[in-house]
């Protein structure tokens, strides 16, 4: 399975961006994709998942109502509304087979990653 991610640039406070992982290599019947940021000096964190057939998504508690996890055929859209300098990070998407989680380490197959700079 190979993923790539894009969409991720600078915006200022307040702006929206939509970050999306094109995904290929591999069958994804009962898989999901998550979504997850790494800041500087912090440990990647979760931020978003959601099964292969756009069900049971999750959100983490700091971007629920601002962040929309969404899928288009083999690409998985991330929307991010309402930015804050806190959402600053590369920005990873991930597979594994089986339901989403919210664990890194849970996930098998990753992106490069896309960088997310928000601006005060």
């Amino acid at each position: 399975v190979q993923l790539v991610e894009s969409g991720g640039g600078l915006v200022q406070a307040g702006d929206s961006l939509r970050l999306s992982c094109s995904t290929s290599g591999g069958t994804y019947s009962s898989t999901a994709i998550g979504w997850f940021r790494e800041a500087p000096g912090k440990d990647r964190e979760f931020v978003a998942s959601m099964r292969w057939n756009g069900g049971d998504k999750r959100y983490s508690d700091s971007v629920k109502g601002r962040f929309t996890i969404s899928r288009e055929t083999n690409t998985v859209y991330l929307q991010m509304n309402s930015l804050k300098p806190a959402d600053m990070a590369v920005y990873y998407c991930a597979h594994r087979v089986g339901a989403p989680t919210r664990a890194a380490s849970d996930y098998r197959y990753w992106g490069q990653g896309t960088q997310v700079t928000v601006s005060s």
